[in-house]
């Protein structure tokens, strides 16, 4: 059986030492502060190092934008990969909150008359940040296991909806720049201390909605810990992750409240750069498998489409 390769971009947050560990290869974005380009991940320069400098300047006022990847910059990191005779498999960010899973998508178009002779397959992680990196990681474990690339396409198929995410911001400031807030709303909630509490919704686009606003920090936190009570499967047994944007005293004061309702296992990480930027410093999100956001009716249509498909070297969304 052919063991495949695993891509993700750098949006799937995964911690340094679990990238090697789990043998996963990061594509990364690019970002620039004051005209000035970067790396979001770079080999070799711990992303906490990167991570905390990026918000330090966020904070001081500086313009942060990041790019998306490019067609060209998949095709040169998966190429390797297939001239070894190995297939791959890459996550990409939610495609309704980014164009990489398009760009991905037209990479695997150009690969695959390169390699006919390999499978390669693009799969929307219909999330961000250690949304798709936990995905990333579960499919991980199924290839180390023996499992097959189509039955890790199947897999993801059947349970991308299922990974949940929250989070929360900090300073609405950064939500108004992005145009998911008008200015009135930042102000009057700025003055009034609101925190949303937004969510990865269950469109086949997923994008990032509203889910709650809440009074102060101190219940914008237990708000999240509200959502995993009311959402999470089996916390016990599961893998949990919340990603912080230089906020670690919350993140861990966070952890600490999902211990007491079940969590064991929980992977704390810097708020990844490409999703941080639109975000803002003092960010804290919550990422666990749960019940499914498409609904049941949805999801059960999903599984019947999957048991019905045919194999195919085509991208899934």
């Amino acid at each position: 059986m052919n063991k495949f390769d695993i891509y993700v971009d750098s949006a799937a947050n995964l911690p340094d030492d679990l990238k090697t560990e789990r043998d996963i290869r990061v594509i990364s974005y690019s970002f620039t502060v004051n005209g000035e380009e970067r790396k979001c991940y770079g080999e070799g320069v711990p992303f906490s190092e990167t991570a905390k400098k990026f918000y330090d300047e966020m904070r001081n006022g500086r313009e942060a934008k990041t790019s998306l990847v490019g067609e060209q910059t998949i095709i040169d990191a998966m190429t390797p990969s297939l001239k070894d005779g190995k297939d791959v498999l890459m996550l990409t960010i939610a495609s309704g909150i980014s164009g990489t899973y398009q760009q991905a998508v037209k990479a695997q178009q150009a690969l695959a008359k390169q390699f006919p002779d390999r499978k390669i397959v693009v799969a929307d992680s219909a999330n961000a940040s250690m949304g798709e990196g936990l995905l990333a990681l579960k499919v991980a474990d199924l290839r180390d296991m023996g499992e097959s690339l189509e039955s890790c396409e199947n897999w993801l198929a059947l349970n991308t909806y299922k990974l949940n995410s929250y989070f929360t911001v900090n300073d609405l400031k950064y939500l108004r720049k992005g145009g998911r807030i008008s200015t009135t709303l930042a102000i009057a909630g700025t003055i009034l201390n609101i925190k949303p509490i937004l969510k990865a919704d269950g469109g086949a686009n997923a994008k990032i909605s509203f889910f709650a606003r809440e009074r102060g920090r101190k219940k914008a936190l237990s708000a999240l810990v509200q959502a995993f009570v009311e959402n999470a499967v089996n916390p016990e047994s599961q893998t949990i992750a919340i990603t912080h944007a230089d906020c670690e005293e919350d993140a861990l004061a966070l952890a600490e409240m999902l211990k007491q309702n079940g969590a064991k296992n929980i992977i704390i990480e810097y708020y990844d750069l490409c999703t941080g930027s639109h975000v803002g410093p003092g960010t804290v999100a919550l990422f666990f498998m749960g019940k499914d956001r498409r609904g049941e009716a949805a999801a059960a249509a999903a599984e019947k489409a999957v048991h019905a498909k045919p194999a195919t070297n085509s991208a899934r969304r």
